[in-house]
């Protein structure tokens, strides 16, 4: 397997092609939205990770990572900065530093953001050929704005129907604050 060539995306670097690659969180393209905080995905369109899905998100308090969900797929997340809380199953359940959260196939959950500072949260994802999501409408994770309107399978159905935008490819205005930028 050759090594792939990156290119900067105006917001960092992304590969272009299949192949392996050094990229350090410092210089991968980042994304930035209101809702969902900030986060990079070390992937892109044209070289997609087939087998695993691996990304760095970091949100403030209140921020939840994304929309309360379940899939088909088992999840990892390490919390490696500040606090946050998970939602699972309809339950809440603090988070720190350190602290890992095993997900199988079929959990709903979300993690958010909480405490005085920002969270640094490490996800990783298997990806099923056969891949299932739902986006169940939840009292619990409402309260986070982190809930569907109305249940549904359709990603883009539950982030457009919740009033959530496209995230930006730019990096957070908290950038010096971040661990890499140093």
């Amino acid at each position: 397997m050759p090594e792939a060539r990156l290119e900067d995306s105006g917001s960092g670097l992304v590969p272009v092609e299949e192949g392996w690659f050094v990229v350090n969180a410092a210089d991968a393209e980042w994304w930035t939205s209101p809702t969902f905080g900030s986060g990079c995905v070390f992937e892109s369109d044209a070289a997609k990770f087939q087998q695993l899905g691996i990304n760095i998100s970091v949100v403030q308090p209140g921020q939840p990572l994304c929309l309360y969900h379940e899939e088909s797929a088992q999840e990892g997340f390490l919390v490696l900065a500040g606090e946050c809380v998970l939602l699972v199953n309809g339950e809440e359940r603090p988070l720190r530093a350190w602290d890992f959260f095993h997900c199988p196939a079929g959990t709903e959950h979300v993690i958010v953001g909480a405490g005085d500072g920002l969270a640094i949260v490490l996800a990783v994802g298997a990806r099923p050929e056969d891949e299932h999501i739902s986006y169940p409408r939840s009292e619990l994770a409402e309260r986070y704005g982190a809930s569907a309107v109305e249940t549904t399978t359709d990603p883009q159905e539950a982030y457009t129907r919740a009033g959530h935008e496209r995230p930006r490819h730019e990096r957070p205005a908290y950038w010096d604050e971040l661990p890499w930028s140093e």
